[in-house]
């Protein structure tokens, strides 16, 4: 077992070696390969939609029991077939080392067909998201009661529904203006704004700032001119603590930054070569007031992107495709704690979570 443990350490530090060499200034990061701790029951998971940190530096995902694979049910078959496996119920809640602290779902009669995205507000309250066509934004006590439904699943009803989501991907909570911010989405083309605590509609807005469309636009190419829409899907959205909004435009492999009132700041362009599903799948700020450092998740590319907030600039990139310590198939969301530790969470055939010590 010692030999073992001490192959896959040394494996996992050639794994990060890129961002090791990278400039001392920008933060590094090293996996940790027995986190989280083996899930009880023979629970195992799905694809993983969501991940998010609560106050207390806890770790929430969200995962999609309907996603396993037929040799991974075995044991839910009647009679049994194999010991293997039991999905995982799809909200679970890890304390900092990787043991399970809660699970709970599906809530019957209010749930979503395809889970999509996890949000943590200052109160404990629990968001997720559904990313079927229309659905919702549903919003649970800590421990799994029904409080909220904003949306409903009764087939979208275009861009400027001031009342309807489609297809909504990301979601974070401003508790100062106690309002709720939804990057909407694989359907949808906008950013919209919610009051937290009554789902009544305050604003929403495109791509630049615009009123937000559903023209066709032409495929994303490198060298052409800059869509003046969002692209599907609108994939995160992140308030940062100057108040700057950080939006997620996936397709078109640029970061889009506004003020809270939807007026354009400024873009950032990643990975420009990347066809295919995108480069910006969803990203983070660092830990630090300030916020000096995007890290940004390229599920197309197997990598994390660490940005400098205000220029832009590219500082470092780690990580590949595979299935080790390290790397990723389509890392799909990142969570950041207060210790500056990065989460990562992977769908399509990934179906697990990660964890990167921050490395000083």
């Amino acid at each position: 077992m010692m030999r073992a443990c001490a192959a896959a350490l040394a494996f996992v530090a050639i794994v990060v070696s890129p961002a090791l060499a990278a400039d001392p200034a920008v933060p590094k990061f090293q996996p940790e390969p027995f986190w989280p701790k083996p899930l009880p029951e023979n629970w195992i998971l799905g694809q993983v939609a969501g991940i998010a940190v609560d106050r207390q530096d806890n770790v929430w995902i969200i995962h999609r029991p309907l996603t396993l694979l037929d040799d991974e049910k075995g044991a839910e078959k009647n009679p049994p077939e194999t010991t293997c496996c039991k999905a995982a119920p799809p909200v679970l809640k890890f304390d900092p080392e990787g043991n399970l602290l809660a699970s709970w779902g599906p809530v019957p009669d209010h749930w979503v067909k395809n889970e999509h995205g996890i949000h943590i507000d200052r109160d404990g309250n629990v968001w997720l998201g559904g990313n079927n066509e229309g659905d919702q934004i549903l919003k649970f006590t800590p421990d799994g009661k029904f409080l909220q439904q904003i949306g409903k699943d009764d087939g979208t009803k275009g861009s400027l529904s001031q009342t309807r989501l489609s297809r909504p991907a990301h979601m974070m909570t401003d508790e100062a203006a106690g309002e709720i911010y939804v990057a909407d989405g694989y359907g949808n083309h906008r950013v919209i704004v919610f009051d937290a605590k009554t789902g009544a509609f305050k604003r929403m807005w495109g791509a630049y700032g615009k009123p937000p469309s559903d023209d066709k636009q032409p495929p994303y190419r490198p060298d052409a001119k800059l869509s003046e829409q969002f692209s599907n899907p609108v994939h995160c959205v992140r308030i940062a603590n100057d108040g700057l909004v950080y939006v997620c435009d996936r397709a078109n492999d640029r970061i889009q930054v506004f003020r809270k009132d939807g007026t354009f700041v400024k873009e950032f362009r990643v990975s420009t070569a990347t066809l295919q599903n995108g480069s910006v799948w969803d990203l983070v700020l660092s830990e630090d007031n300030a916020q000096k450092f995007i890290f940004m998740a390229d599920g197309a590319n197997g990598n994390i992107v660490t940005l400098d907030r205000e220029t832009g600039k590219e500082l470092a990139k780690w990580g590949r495709h595979g299935r080790q310590p390290g790397q990723f198939k389509w890392v799909h969301n990142l969570a950041i704690d207060s210790k500056g530790n990065l989460y990562t969470a992977e769908v399509g055939f990934g179906r697990r979570v990660q964890k990167f010590r921050r490395a000083e």
